[in-house]
């Protein structure tokens, strides 16, 4: 065997390691100990990571100009879901949310959505149009993406226990699906 052909077949059984390596890789990401689980290929919403952390002290005023804390939810489970009235995937949770709201308000659970610097009337049209009866706060100094939740993407979402500990917490968009596997748990507790 001449050096290049040996040259060759080294840098091809490289290659296939590689191969090997970065799909091992992939599925070790998939099942990661710190995700919740992987889903299913054809479910492309996103999965929540566990935390456990004390839910931040945040107050907004919500579009009717009244003051609301976190704190004032404590015996619930709060969804809180950080959005803006122009996010494409924010868009299409809201329908989403507002049904797993209306299944499971009466057992304790309820939805903060803290809308992303938006005008208040345009955040007022987006919930008419929407038909949203969960509570909308604003948040125009965006304390809520930058100090309190420190998110880095829209939408994001945290669920905060009955006791006020963030348990769970999405980067993305949020399927019917994952609601149910994920926070009725939460909510039977």
């Amino acid at each position: 065997m001449s050096y290049r052909t040996s040259h060759i077949a080294g840098l091809v059984v490289i290659g296939i390691g590689l191969i090997v390596i970065g799909f091992a890789a992939y599925r070790l990401i998939l099942t990661d100990e710190n995700n919740v689980s992987a889903e299913s290929p054809t479910d492309f919403s996103a999965v929540p990571f566990k935390v456990q952390m004390d839910a931040p002290a945040l107050t907004l005023d919500d579009i009717h100009g009244i003051h609301h804390s976190l704190s004032d939810y404590r015996g619930q489970v709060v969804l809180v879901n950080l959005w803006a009235t122009w996010c494409p995937p924010c868009q299409a949770e809201m329908p989403i949310l507002q049904g797993f709201y209306e299944n499971h308000q009466d057992k304790g659970f309820t939805v903060v959505a803290i809308e992303d610097g938006d005008p208040t009337a345009d955040v007022v049209s987006f919930a008419q149009k929407y038909d949203l009866t969960f509570s909308i706060w604003l948040d125009p100094t965006y304390r809520a993406t930058d100090s309190a939740f420190k998110a880095v993407n829209l939408p994001s979402s945290y669920i905060i226990d009955r006791n006020g500990v963030v348990r769970l917490e999405w980067v993305g968009a949020i399927s019917e699906q994952n609601l149910e596997k994920y926070v009725e748990p939460l909510i039977k507790e």
